[in-house]
């Protein structure tokens, strides 16, 4: 299969424009999976959880309408991030949109910082789309949580898409760390550009990536300039879990073992 990402810088508020620049974009790519970042139609630094509902969209939106098309006619799998508008909530989502014209949509379970005051927390599954090959979804800051991507491991997930706006300089470092530890391939894709609203000036690090199920990197962008990355991978590797003759990855594992994992502390 042919894997990548379209490193951009989305304009704020500026949803028409910005699924324009990504149509553009992938006008000459086909028969690929493609990962946008975090929040591609909209921007990133709302003012407020009033602006975001404002700007948010349904599932089944323009926006999202517009790359449905897209995916149907250069045969594309498309993860895009966008605010998603469901009643009176608004959360940080990301769709897997197939080519067949079915949307898959995760709402982000770890929300970072401002976004706390923005986005409703949504009481997230981690599950694989099932396919001939299976996709699991995180967005952003889900990263600094290992359970996130061990979740989707277990689910079946061959290949982790991860649209992201990343402002902290650790997370490329860590997704090898992920792939390696889940024997997953990875597509983070990071914006690019600065953000200077609501009183905080944000700086988004680019060096989008893909990282194989050895953990090798396979592709990364800059981290100031728009860019599109593809590679070819056999994502069916992800499916042998040995680390040696005698080692099973999962089937090593010692769930009696863990239970605090799954316990709920108290705020410290």
């Amino acid at each position: 299969m042919r894997l990548g990402f379209l490193q951009m810088e989305p304009r704020f508020g500026a949803a028409q424009d910005n699924v324009a620049a990504i149509v553009q974009a992938l006008a000459r790519t086909r028969d690929a999976t493609i990962v946008l970042p975090e929040l591609c139609t909209t921007g990133y630094v709302f003012e407020s959880r009033a602006e975001a509902l404002e700007l948010a969209e349904a599932a089944d939106g323009p926006s999202l309408r517009a790359l449905k098309v897209l995916a149907r006619r250069n045969r594309l799998v498309l993860c895009a991030g966008f605010a998603e508008k469901s009643g009176r909530h608004v959360y940080n989502s990301a769709a897997t949109l197939l080519p067949s014209g079915r949307v898959h949509v995760y709402r982000k379970a770890h929300l970072f910082d401002r976004e706390k005051l923005v986005f409703d927390a949504a009481p997230a599954r981690f599950e694989a789309i099932p396919g001939a090959v299976r996709y699991g979804m995180m967005v952003c800051f889900d990263w600094f949580f290992p359970e996130a991507c061990r979740s989707l491991a277990l689910a079946g997930a061959d290949v982790i898409l991860h649209p992201a706006n990343l402002v902290l300089p650790y997370c490329q470092g860590a997704m090898i760390t992920r792939c390696l530890e889940n024997r997953v391939f990875a597509v983070t894709c990071n914006r690019i550009g600065t953000e200077h609203r609501a009183g905080v000036t944000l700086r988004f690090t680019g060096a989008s990536q893909i990282v194989d199920c050895r953990g090798r990197v396979l592709a990364r962008a800059s981290d100031d300039r728009p860019e599109l990355q593809v590679v070819t991978v056999d994502a069916v590797q992800a499916r042998d879990k040995h680390v040696t003759a005698r080692n099973d990855l999962f089937a090593d594992r010692r769930p009696g073992a863990y239970g605090r994992l799954t316990t709920k502390l108290p705020r410290r």
